[in-house]
C-alpha cells in the first residue's frame, strides 16, 4: 500500500499515514508560470495500491486539477489500483438540475475522476447520497457520525438525555436522525424556505426545542446563516442551549465571523478541510479529526474487509 498527499490538505494527509503507519510516497506537485499542474511521482508505484489523500475544498478547481494529474501520474506508472480520497467532495451540492439549462456538475465531476484512471472513490459525507451513483467505478460514503457521537457523550456527559438532534432543513432528516438513534435522543426539524441561493429563512420548528440542548446536523457549512438563523429559531422556541455538528466546514466570506455573534455555543467541523486561521483563533469554532476512521477505512480496502460494518 502506499498513501500519497495533494496539497489541499496536507495535515489530514500526514495524519492518516501517522494512523497507517505508512509514510507519504514522495512526490512532487507544483505549479508553472502560468500556474499550470505538474505531478510528478518520484517513487516506484508499479503494481501497487495507491490511496491519493485530496479533498476538492478551496479552491476547489485547483484542487481538482492536481487530483485528477495526480490519478493519470499513477495509472501511467502502472499502479495496479488507484482509490481517490476525498474527504470533501467539491460540486457535490450541484447534483440535479435545479433550472433549465443548468449542469450536473457533481455527475461532472464524477465523471472525470473515473476518466481519469481512478478505480475506486473513499469519500465521507456526500451531500446527497445519490451521487454514489454518478461513479461507474465502486465509491464508500463515510460518515461522521461515530466521531460526532463520541465528542457530544463526551461534552454532554450526564446531560445526553436533554438533547435533542435537529436538522436544520427536510433535505438533512435522514442524517440528523441516524444521529439521533445512535444517541438515543430526541429529533426536531427546522422547515426553512429559502428564497434565493446564499439566503435562508426559518419558518417553523417541527418538534419540541423548549428546556432542551439542541445540536443542529449538517453535512456542510458554507457562509453559516441557515445554522445561524435556526439557532435563534431554536432559541427564542426555549431551547437551553444550541450547537452545531457539520462534517465539511467550507466556511466562506464572513462565516466564522457571522458564527461568533450568533446564539451557537460551538460549531464543530471535521478536518476534512484544512482550517483556516480564523477557525483556528475562534472562540467558538472547532475541528475534530477524521484520520483514524479514514486510516481504519483504507486499510479495509486495501486488505478487501468490510468498510460498512464500521458503521454498524
Amino acid at each position: 500500500m502506499k498513501v500519497l498527499a495533494g496539497n489541499s490538505n496536507r495535515p489530514l494527509a500526514e495524519a492518516i499515514s501517522t494512523c497507517l503507519g505508512v509514510p507519504l510516497t514522495k512526490a512532487s506537485v507544483r505549479r508553472f508560470s502560468d500556474m499550470e499542474v505538474f505531478v510528478e511521482i518520484l517513487e516506484n508505484v508499479r503494481g501497487e495500491d495507491v490511496f491519493v489523500v485530496q479533498s476538492t475544498s478551496f479552491p476547489a478547481n485547483d484542487n481538482l486539477m492536481e487530483l485528477l494529474v495526480t490519478i493519470d501520474a499513477l495509472r501511467r506508472g502502472s499502479a495496479r489500483r488507484i482509490t481517490a480520497v476525498i474527504p470533501y467532495y467539491g460540486y457535490a451540492r450541484q447534483d440535479r438540475k435545479t433550472g433549465p439549462r443548468t449542469p450536473i456538475s457533481a455527475k461532472l465531476v464524477a465523471n472525470l475522476i473515473t476518466q481519469a484512471g481512478a478505480n475506486r472513490v473513499l469519500t465521507m459525507d456526500l451531500h446527497a447520497g445519490q451521487i454514489q451513483g454518478f461513479f461507474d467505478i465502486p465509491t464508500d460514503n463515510l460518515m461522521a457520525a461515530p466521531v460526532f457521537e463520541k465528542d457530544i457523550r463526551q461534552s454532554f456527559e450526564g446531560h445526553v438525555g436533554e438533547v435533542t438532534i435537529v436538522s436544520p432543513d427536510v433535505g438533512g432528516v435522514v442524517r440528523a436522525r441516524a444521529l439521533a438513534k445512535r444517541l438515543d435522543a430526541d429529533l426536531a426539524i427546522i422547515d426553512k424556505r429559502r428564497e434565493r441561493a446564499g439566503v435562508s429563512e426559518v419558518m417553523n420548528i417541527i418538534g419540541d426545542a423548549d428546556g432542551r440542548r439542541c445540536i443542529l446536523i449538517d453535512d456542510i457549512v458554507d457562509s453559516g446563516g441557515t445554522l445561524c438563523n435556526a439557532a435563534v429559531a431554536l432559541m427564542e422556541a426555549g431551547a437551553k442551549s444550541v450547537h452545531a455538528y457539520c462534517t465539511h466546514g467550507v466556511l466562506s466570506g464572513g462565516a466564522v465571523a457571522r458564527v461568533a455573534v450568533s446564539p451557537l455555543e460551538n460549531l464543530i467541523t471535521t478536518d476534512s478541510i484544512q482550517a483556516t486561521e480564523a477557525v483556528r483563533v475562534s472562540r467558538n469554532t472547532r475541528q475534530l479529526t477524521i484520520a483514524p476512521l479514514i486510516a481504519e477505512a483504507i486499510a479495509r480496502i486495501s486488505e478487501e474487509r468490510s468498510v460498512s460494518s464500521l458503521f454498524s
